[in-house]
Order: structure tokens, then sequence, then C-alpha cells
């Protein structure tokens, strides 16, 4: 060990002082973490000389070799190591959960543009994206604000390709839908809507406001007084939409304010947005208790964070220190993406240092939140490791149920409890292959012999190792999964979930015994959510799969039509529905279709129509 770091030591001085991204390896050859520096050489050495902080040094302590890669600017690096940290996923670094994580408001690309809420920022179609918001339930509540507010669509139809195909929908006649459908709202109009509504999602509520009253006075001076009506409602709803957010600042004040607070638990960093003078959202992001105690971490987090956001405030405040050129660095780049100038700054005094103090002050109540959930999934844990015989409290649980209807569509879905709840980035679902409906067993030998042999290979989610498996089964479902376990040499619990006759987890099995978890309430609700989920993955797959047959078997049953033209025309139409309510040319219009598949198909939905009684 000793030798292997005067050798890292001597490699890394030899490092040029310029800009770089290097690359610490294990070894195995692995990535385990990715940083950048102006001044590798004296960046790089740092890591092998002095003392460290227990996250860095168990880190240094993992590495076996390092690579680098050289940069013409500090700007460059930076970019290359947020690549190769979302390429890699090392170990060591932090990653802002995006994939599935944190949602966001998208609005679609096209000549028609819709809202939907996402928490997948990455998108080829011109999408813009507004947040991230700090739960779910805040995106629908702030996409269904807009969305009545200006009267935006909601239904499933498709514009321009439905314009005229169908009456309006209801939300059209309760005067919730400006009714693209009708075709009496032009494609400008209808943008015009659009860019007022993302106005308010970005926080410009005053100058939207503005802008309604005008076309009010507008519209009641011409006499058009029902759409006058409708301005003031949307006027009206925008105003008791604000007056809910708390006034911190000066009206054409617009600032993201960055709070850090750590502890031995855990590390929290708290964001405030403040639009047009006010408090208009906040968000929490916990991270582990040393991930965020370095500069270039908390960097690399801002980049991140901002590299999608639609829209930038002017200034972004922070309450903890950070180097004068990595401000400059982190403006600069800012100002590039934004095309204005962003200013970022670490106040001392003054109202902004009130809002940095509002802001930690957040993030510590956060964390204090955090140590009592802690506390007591440890407590639930514990007591699961003491009925079970466990010798460590299972981080990472996972759950196998199988689902079929008949001999079709045999499924087997895991779920992954990890970190306090049901980690759903990390499901997958398995298509048994080698067994028909009525082997249970051998369709759960083969998704676990499946999932198991990733172990160590790097893939996400089935890379890991599990520390706990249930399976929703009995005594005999407990001996196929421990025979699949010898015959891969693995060493991990594996226990049975006993179902009553509700279908309800009544006790744990571990081949030979039943252990009761009836008396532990948290015990038995934990097992109970994790039953429930990986049962309703598993049913709503198998569902899904048999839709599809479905919908595909009714159109093969058309002459002419085959599999792949019926995938074609549900590609086209979306839905059963929406093909039987096509006309007969745009049937046809459908790529590989013939015009005499499309008569065929439109006669198919439509010939009990056409016939009359005698």
């Amino acid at each position: 060990m000793k030798d292997n770091l005067l050798h890292l030591r001597e490699k890394a001085s030899r490092l040029p002082a310029t800009p770089g991204v290097y690359l610490m390896k294990d070894a195995h050859g692995k990535v385990i973490y990715v940083g950048k520096s102006r001044r590798l050489c004296n960046r790089v050495t740092s890591y092998f000389t002095g003392e460290h902080t227990a996250k860095t040094a168990r880190m240094v302590a993992s590495v076996a070799d390092f690579d680098t890669i050289l940069c013409d600017s500090e700007m460059e690096a930076l970019s290359l190591e947020n690549t190769l940290i979302k390429q890699h996923s090392p170990r060591y670094n932090i990653k802002l959960k995006d994939a599935k994580s944190y949602p966001y408001i998208r609005l679609s690309g096209g000549a028609y543009p819709r809202l939907s809420v996402s928490r997948d920022r990455r998108s080829g179609d011109g999408s813009k994206f507004f947040g991230p918001y700090p739960g779910i339930s805040a995106a629908y509540a702030a996409q269904d604000a807009v969305n009545r507010i200006f009267r935006l669509p909601v239904c499933r139809r498709v514009f321009p390709r439905d314009i005229g195909r169908e009456r309006p929908c209801l939300y059209y006649q309760m005067g919730r839908c400006m009714g693209p459908c009708t075709g009496k709202v032009s494609e400008e109009d209808y943008k015009s809507v659009v860019r007022a509504a993302c106005a308010v999602l970005d926080g410009d509520v005053r100058r939207t406001v503005s802008k309604l009253e005008s076309t009010m006075t507008a519209l009641a001076e011409a006499e058009r007084f029902e759409e006058a009506a409708r301005c003031r409602d949307s006027i009206l709803a925008l105003r008791r939409l604000t007056e809910q957010h708390k006034v911190v600042a000066e009206a054409n004040v617009e600032q993201d304010v960055f709070a850090l607070y750590t502890d031995d638990t855990c590390g929290v960093l708290s964001m405030l947005s403040v639009r047009e003078g006010k408090l208009c959202a906040k968000n929490e992001f916990v991270f582990s208790a040393t991930e965020l105690s370095e500069g270039d971490a908390l960097s690399a987090f801002l980049y991140d964070f901002y590299r999608d956001a639609s829209r930038l405030p002017r200034e972004i405040l922070l309450d903890f220190s950070m180097e004068d050129e990595e401000l400059s660095m982190l403006a600069e780049v800012f100002s590039g993406r934004a095309g204005r100038r962003i200013y970022l700054s670490v106040p001392v005094r003054g109202a902004k240092k009130k809002l940095c103090t509002m802001a930690h002050a957040n993030a510590r109540e956060r964390a204090a939140r955090y140590r009592e959930d802690c506390i007591r999934e440890d407590k639930t844990l514990a007591t699961l490791c003491r009925l079970l015989g466990l010798e460590i409290l299972p981080d990472r649980i996972e759950a196998y149920d199988i689902s079929n209807i008949g001999a079709e569509h045999i499924t087997a879905a895991m779920v992954v409890y990890a970190e306090g709840g049901m980690k759903r980035r990390d499901y997958r679902t398995f298509r048994i292959e080698t067994t028909d409906g009525v082997d249970d067993y051998g369709a759960m030998r083969e998704a676990l012999s499946r999932r198991l042999s990733h172990i160590g290979d790097g893939s996400p989610s089935l890379g890991e190792t599990p520390d706990l498996i249930l399976l929703d089964g009995g005594a005999t479902h407990v001996g196929v999964g421990r025979a699949v376990l010898a015959e891969m040499g693995l060493s991990i619990p594996i226990f049975g979930m006993v179902k009553d006759d509700f279908h309800k987890t009544r006790a744990l099995t571990d081949g030979e015994r039943e252990i009761s978890i009836a008396t532990e309430t948290a015990v038995f609700t934990m097992i109970y959510k994790i039953q429930e989920e990986v049962h309703r993955v598993a049913v709503s797959h198998t569902m899904n799969a048999k839709r599809k047959t479905l919908r595909h078997s009714s159109l093969e049953s058309i002459r002419g039509i085959g599999p792949t033209k019926a995938k074609r025309l549900l590609a086209a139409f979306g839905t059963i529905t929406r093909l039987r309510a096509a006309h007969e040319d745009n049937i046809a219009a459908v790529r590989g279709i013939t015009p005499q598949d499309a008569a065929a198909v439109y006669g198919h939905f439509h010939k009990k129509k056409e016939e009359k009684p005698l």
C-alpha cells in the first residue's frame, strides 16, 4: 500500500500545471472518482499527501492508478468532468438525480405544444423544462393551475392531426379548454397563450398579468364581453396564485439562493427561488454526510443543475465559500447559456445575507427530519434483523414476484427497497422464456439466475449485491432461490413472504419455519408495502403486454393486416378508438398501408353501422 502511494505521488508530480480532468481507478480498473482542476499537478498530488476528510481518505485508499485528460481551459475541463461522471457513474462523485427523481414540467415541441410532468430532462425534440419541483404533487399542482388559467388542452388528442375529427370534449363545453380541436384557434394564437403560460412557470407573473389586462380592456372595448370575462378570471387566478408567496425583495428581483448544511448524518443543499421579489419555490437535495464537503463537488452540482434549466435567474446567491476563480468561471458558463449576464456571489451582509440565512435554516430543518427518518428506519431494520437472525442491517432489499395470464406473458418483477423507501429507478422486469405459465418455480429460478448473474458487472442496479432477498411465495420458492444462490456461489439471506387468504403478508419463511411479523407493526408495514409494490409491478407489466396483444390480434383479424401493419396503425393513431373514428383517407396515409388495406380497416369498424335491417 505504501509503495503504491509513493508511485502515485511520483506519477502525479510529473503532471503539467495546466487545466484538465483526472480519473481515479481501483484495482479492477473501474473509475471511482472523476475530478477537474485548473492545475492538474497540484490537485492530483494533493490526494497523495497530507490529511483528508473521511470520504476523501476512503477514496484515496481505493485508488490503484489514475488517468488524466488535458484541456485547453478550466471551462472545458468542467464540461468534460460532467460528461465523464454521467458516463462512468463513479462511486465517490455526487450525481444530480435527474433520470427518474426530481420532477419537471415539460413543454413539448411541435406546432401545438403541450404541458406534462416528467422526471427525465433529456429530450431531443426541442422540449423545454421548468423546475425541478420539490415533489411530484407540487409539479402536478403547478401544471394543473396553469392549464386551468390559460385553458390549455388536457385531452389525448394530437394537433393538428385531430383538428375537426371529433366533436369537442366536455372540457371545451365547460369553458376549461380553448378548443384547438374545433379549428377556430390558429397555431399562432395557441402559441401566444402557451408563451404566457411559460412566463408564469418561469415566475414572470407580473408581466403576464399586465398583458392580460391590456387584452381584457381591448376585448371589452370591442364588446367581446365573454372573452374579456375569461381574461378577468385568468388575472384573478394568477393573483391568487402569487398571493401565497412571501415577499422577500423588491419587485424586479430574480434570484436563486443556495445554502449548505452538513452534520454526521447527511448533507442538505437547500435552494430558494425568488421571482418578482417573492419567494415562490423551495427545493432540498439530501446527500450523504461528506458528499458535498468540497468546493469541487458544489461547483459540479451547480454546473449540472443548470445544464438544462429553462431559465437561469439573474443572480445566484451562495451561502458557502467558493474560490473567486470558480465563481467567475461558473458565472461565465451560465451567462453563455442564458445569453445574458448572470451574477454569482457569496453575500456577507444585508438583505441577500438574510435570504442565505433563511435557506440555511431550511437546510438545517430538513436535515433534522432526515435524521428522524433514519432513526425510525434503523429501528425497523434492526427489528427485522433480530426476527430473521441477520448479521447486518440490510441496506438494499430486493423482492420478486411472478405474474402470468394462463401460459402467456409470464413476467418476473424485481423491486428494490433502499435508502428508506422504494427505489423505483432500480426496478426491473424479466420476460420469462424457459418455462410455461404453470411452472411458477421454474419462472422464479430463471428470474433469479438472470438477475444474480449481473452482480459485480458494473451495470446500473443489477450490478449491486442485495443484502436481503424476499420472494412472493412460501417454502418451496425459498428452496428454489437457495438452490440458485448455491449454484452461483453466493451467500445472500433469502426469505419468502407468506400470504394469508386475503393476499396480505402474514409471515416470513426461511424454508423451514415461519416467522410471524404480525406483532411488529413497523416491520409488518414495511414488508406489506414491499409485497404490494412487487405484486403491482408484476401484474401491471403482464396486463400491459396482454393489452398490446389484444389490440394487435383484433387488427390482425382484418384481411390484409398482419403484425407489422397492425403495429404501424396503432403507432399512428395511438388507440383503437381513434382508429375507429378515422376517415379512410387518413388510414391510407399511414406508411405501408395501401388503399385496399385502408378500405378493409374502415369497413371492419363501420360495417355494422352501414348494415340496415330489412
